[in-house]
């Protein structure tokens, strides 16, 4: 109980940090035509994670075609992602199927993907197990190649791209994390606001580890793309560090890395018997955000979707291996749709209304046993929920 005041305490500070992060970086955009260009699916399976399902078929669809899943960052949705980032740019130019997870605010009020609850990042549960049932639903209505699924994300979505690299890992043929987290960086939301501000210490091994217990498989392991701007205030690039060193460990790579610059920023990559399983680039001047190069790979800037002449959604394509023969098709005009890039549900909450207890309305949702007790979990669970990185209590 000595230990409740401070901790409160942290995570009231570090709520004000997080909110004064999202309302001075993405501020709403205009009154704008809402995007139509993905289709929603239902009935993909039990969905224990709750979450909604879209996807992008190309008119000129490869036989056999290769799959990218993408998540959305905070405050993003599904739509206003793809076409800040051009993913279905690419879908049109080079003819691979996308499918887009979407968070809802019922879940988190931010709309970020849990990536730090055991619930919803373990095998077999939660928004984890969502995800997986999507793909598999996608595979059976496109006739998919198992051998090219691949996935993607930004920031929350980034750690839940880590998290799904983790806990499917025979799944996908390799993934590209943005702005992301290790796998295991947090359990609660105290440690995921301070792996995001200030990292998590483990040695290589132990971020490996965390990897081969989320699941039984032994490999082949799926190679891995880390994308992080060096000002990054959001999610530290201390970050990017323990993603590399955890894939470099589960890849059992020991060797110093090849060196050199793409589109002017650094890039390093390590290779196995020839083949590069792990690169990182570093997006120098870089905020928090999805970097872009939309003269030639398409997307559209706006919040956490940075304009910096290197297109992280192409290059981490061709990591995948999907930039070969391009299939003429007209591209998607992301140019003409001014798509709201924040959903309407999401509120940002000015930072003098922040406070995680209130005097007059923080009353325990659970009656005391008796008159004076002080409901510990109750406190604890408001505090979690006025986060904005605890699902509100059914």
């Amino acid at each position: 109980m000595r230990k409740l005041g401070p901790t409160l305490a942290t995570l009231a500070r570090y709520r004000r940090h997080w909110s004064t992060l999202l309302q001075s970086t993405a501020a709403k955009q205009a009154p704008a035509t809402a995007p139509t260009h993905l289709t929603e699916l239902t009935g993909f399976g039990s969905n224990p994670g709750a979450l909604r399902m879209f996807t992008y078929v190309p008119k000129n669809l490869a036989r056999a075609p290769a799959l990218v899943v993408v998540l959305h960052g905070c405050t993003q949705s599904a739509a206003s992602y793809d076409l800040g980032a051009g993913w279905s740019t690419l879908a049109e130019r080079y003819g691979f199927v996308l499918l887009f997870p979407e968070q809802t605010p019922a879940n988190n009020p931010k709309t970020c993907f849990n990536w730090f609850l055991p619930g919803d990042t373990a095998r077999g549960r939660g928004e984890a197990l969502s995800i997986r049932q999507m793909i598999e639903k996608t595979i059976g209505a496109h006739g998919i190649d198992r051998a090219q699924v691949f996935i993607t994300g930004l920031s929350a979505g980034g750690a839940m791209t880590a998290a799904m690299l983790a806990t499917y890992p025979e799944v996908f043929a390799a993934g590209g994390i943005i702005a992301g987290l290790p796998y295991g960086s947090a359990a609660n939301v105290q440690q995921a606001f301070e792996a995001m501000f200030q990292g998590r210490s483990h040695s290589a091994k132990e971020w490996g580890d965390k990897v081969r217990r989320a699941s039984r498989h032994r490999g082949p392991w799926p190679r891995v793309s880390v994308w992080h701007g060096d000002l990054d205030a959001t999610v530290k690039p201390v970050n990017a560090d323990g993603l590399i060193a955890q894939w470099r460990n589960v890849h059992g790579i020991d060797a110093a890395p090849a060196e050199d610059k793409v589109d002017g920023y650094p890039r390093k990559v390590w290779r196995c018997n020839g083949v590069e399983v792990v690169e990182s680039y570093t997006i120098t001047g870089m905020a928090h955000g999805t970097p872009l190069e939309t003269r030639t790979h398409g997307g559209l800037p706006g919040p956490f979707l940075l304009e910096t002449g290197i297109s992280s959604s192409y290059h981490i394509a061709k990591f995948f291996g999907l930039t070969g023969e391009a299939r003429v098709s007209k591209p998607v005009r992301q140019t003409t749709v001014h798509a709201q890039l924040v959903p309407d549900e999401v509120e940002f909450i000015p930072d003098e209304r922040v406070e995680i207890l209130d005097a007059e309305t923080d009353k325990p949702k659970f009656a005391a046993k008796h008159e004076g007790a002080i409901d510990v979990m109750a406190i604890i669970t408001k505090a979690l929920t006025s986060a904005g990185l605890m699902k509100p209590p059914a």
